[in-house]
């Protein structure tokens, strides 16, 4: 019997590590953040502070330096010239202004263009997109873009409803107030009938 080692025959990750984050550095800087409000990191309840707080960085920003574009590399051909349509795929990103979590849905549908790509994939592009400093604005357009090009779609839309606790906590402090955001491409953009359609299928024909 050989003793040359085996080769792992593991499948890959379906979504490869991004940026490795420095979770000392995270922790000298939560440390220092307690400090410079007046509480004593050393006390039993602070203690292990740091360190929490870095392994919960670690994980809200896992999309850092993943590119979602691999995620969609793998369609399948198919003769479908209907709306795609998948909704209320939950996430949580973190604002970038002021590093506070927002939460929501998003709606996420495309009109394939004799190619369709595996309904967990698109849910899989809005966690990786999420998982990094976002605006909302900017993280809608991303989804939409990114989908259109590489799935050579006929239109693409984009809708995202939150909650911001930058604005629900803090601030003008408004809790359960929403922010809905969409992007259009295609024929979603430039035929109303088709974006009336997809309305419906997300709201009911009443909206």
């Amino acid at each position: 019997m050989s003793n040359r080692p085996q080769k792992d025959r593991r499948m890959p990750t379906a979504e490869p590590p991004g940026t490795i984050p420095d979770l000392g550095r995270i922790q000298q800087a939560v440390r220092e953040i307690l400090l410079a409000v007046g509480e004593d990191p050393d006390r039993e309840g602070l203690r292990d502070t740091p360190a929490r707080v870095a392994r919960m960085y670690a994980e809200l920003f896992s999309g850092v330096g993943v590119d979602p574009r691999r995620l969609l590399r793998k369609c399948f051909i198919q003769k479908y010239d209907e709306i795609v349509l998948v909704r209320d795929i939950s996430f949580e990103s973190v604002c970038e202004h002021h590093l506070l979590p927002f939460l929501g849905r998003a709606h996420v549908a495309y009109f394939p263009n004799g190619r369709i790509v595996g309904l967990s994939k698109l849910a899989r592009v809005v966690e990786v997109v999420s998982r990094r400093p976002q605006v909302q604005e900017r993280m809608t357009e991303e989804i939409a873009d990114l989908l259109m090009q590489e799935l050579d779609a006929k239109g693409v839309a984009v809708i995202l409803e939150a909650s911001h606790t930058c604005m629900t906590i803090r601030g003008v402090r408004k809790p359960g107030s929403i922010c809905t955001t969409s992007a259009m491409r295609g024929v979603f953009k430039s035929n109303m009938s088709s974006r009336a359609e997809l309305m419906a299928l997300i709201y009911g024909k009443g909206q």
